[in-house]
């Protein structure tokens, strides 16, 4: 019996979605897709080639030449899946402070979320597709037939965050932010992406602060069967 063709995943920065999108794909076999991962490898590159990031027409010329793709893992290096620009892999550059701050405001522009929402509908085209982002049930894949919010508090998601770079660089690295800086970081970002982070009327709202990933999953899951 088939499940969903499409599967949304939405919800601001720290709200899990990327964690259990990833997983969620594993287990029925899907192709996963990180929305996020695109914006910041255009950000990255703007970065590198020195864009003004208030630009919007360089940066969605930009985006429209800019040779992004998303792979399977090639590296057991901890990393959910590759991600290279003009062939480079960048995937744990583009995790980077800098980036992280730039990637909000690149995203916020029009012209370049137009360009990579029709690179993401194309991506999704053939179905068998779990898509995570900010915008996808509402915008991106408003014919996902399965669509779910995850969302958390302000303090949960800084936490979940910091926990995840302290494992990445390690408790007494310098480069490691206070958990009050990755707290304001998120705030931050909630407030350019305010817009874009609404959940689409028919989207499943899934209140995260007390469950762990697999209960997560498991209340997705059940939603998952009920498409059967």
């Amino acid at each position: 019996m088939r499940g969903p063709e499409r599967i949304a995943i939405d919800g601001p920065a720290g709200s899990g979605k990327s964690t259990v999108g990833e997983q969620l794909a594993r287990r029925l076999g899907y192709l996963y897709v990180d929305t996020g991962a695109m914006y910041r490898a255009v950000a990255w590159l703007a970065l590198h080639e020195r864009i003004d990031i208030s630009d919007e027409a360089a940066l969605t010329r930009l985006a429209q030449g800019a040779e992004i793709v998303i792979s399977q893992p090639e590296v057991e290096d901890g990393r959910q899946y590759t991600v290279t620009v003009h062939g480079q892999d960048v995937t744990w550059a583009i995790r980077s402070s800098e980036v992280t701050r730039a990637v909000s405001p690149i995203a916020s522009h029009p012209g370049v979320r137009a360009v990579m929402r029709e690179q993401q509908h194309k991506m999704a085209s053939g179905g068998h597709v779990v898509m995570v982002g900010r915008d996808i049930g509402r915008v991106v894949l408003p014919e996902a037939e399965l669509k779910i919010y995850l969302t958390a508090s302000l303090e949960e998601r800084a936490r979940r965050r910091y926990a995840e770079l302290q494992e990445r660089l390690g408790e007494v690295n310098p480069a490691l932010p206070a958990l009050s800086e990755v707290m304001s970081d998120i705030q931050r970002r909630d407030g350019i992406d305010h817009d874009n982070m609404m959940p689409a009327k028919d989207a499943v709202v899934v209140e995260t602060d007390h469950l762990s990933i697999a209960q997560v999953l498991e209340v997705i899951y059940r939603y998952v069967e009920e498409t059967l």
